[in-house]
């Protein structure tokens, strides 16, 4: 036997294994989406027509500023949801229903609580993106991407049977925000994507990836220095890249915006900050 044909011989063992392991992966995989519900519609005090839809966004914004308090964050979803039935040619409603329900999502122990707003996020990052196309907005329509990036991400959390499938959609969606609208949510694109390469197995298992998820965490840095999450992301990329000391002046700077900050999950921040600064000591 040739020796190009020998090596190739000797690989092929190995690429079986590979695929064996994705097979035995994904033997109790499940898909990440099913087709959306129709959107609930709740009554509403206040007529809900396209002139009413700026109203109900301001009101809703206004509700989840204070989203600490348990029931303005679900007024605010609801006010966001009334926007979304309001206006069929907006996106701005849905994107709304998303963002609050992933936020409580994050704040709730209750797991009965949980699925029922997941259930409510996906199918209304889903709406969103159809709509976009229809309306054949590209901007708006990374918007919905990353948004549906971000609940897939608790999908695969709340339910790791879906986790293969909803990474490989998480992680096209984030490119594809990335590349049309970088500075969306201060470089939000490209800081999911980071923490999503960081976290995520590797091939074959996964996309995972700790010295692209530093790339992304510095291109995230470079759009929005001052915004705290930026900087924890960037410690925890340089921490998973043995970088240990720049991890910790990037978790400090981190840290020390987050105080300074009048953002209601300042407090998060911090918290994210002083276990990433924990790690590093331990380390």
């Amino acid at each position: 036997m040739k020796p190009a044909r020998a090596a190739h011989a000797r690989r092929r063992p190995v690429r079986r294994l590979f695929a064996l392991a994705a097979l035995l992966a994904c033997a109790a995989c499940a898909p990440a989406l099913r087709a959306p519900r129709p959107l609930p519609v709740k009554p509403s005090a206040t007529p809900t027509t396209p002139e009413s839809a700026d109203a109900l966004l301001a009101n809703a914004a206004e509700r989840f500023a204070a989203r600490h308090d348990p029931s303005a964050a679900a007024q605010a979803q609801d006010l966001f949801l009334a926007a979304a039935n309001a206006d069929g040619a907006r996106i701005e409603g849905l994107v709304g229903v998303v963002r609050v329900a992933s936020w409580r999502i994050e704040h709730s122990r209750d797991a009965v609580e949980r699925a029922r707003l997941l259930a409510v996020e996906l199918d209304a990052a889903q709406w969103c993106g159809r709509r976009a196309a229809a309306l054949a907005r590209n901007a708006p329509a990374s918007e919905c991407d990353y948004w549906l990036a971000i609940a897939l991400g608790q999908q695969a959390r709340e339910h790791p049977s879906t986790a293969v499938d909803a990474l490989e959609r998480m992680v096209g969606a984030l490119r594809r925000a990335a590349e049309a609208q970088p500075a969306l949510e201060n470089g939000g694109p490209d800081r999911v994507l980071a923490l999503v390469l960081l976290r995520a197995p590797g091939w074959p298992a996964g996309p995972g990836d700790a010295e692209e998820g530093l790339t992304a965490a510095r291109r995230a840095v470079a759009l929005a220095p001052g915004h705290p999450p930026n900087q924890l992301a960037l410690a925890e990329a340089l921490a998973r890249n043995g970088a240990m000391e720049a991890s910790r002046a990037a978790a400090t700077t981190g840290r020390d915006l987050a105080l300074a900050s009048p953002d209601p999950d300042a407090g998060d921040w911090v918290t994210d900050a002083d276990a990433l600064l924990r790690n590093a000591v331990e380390r």
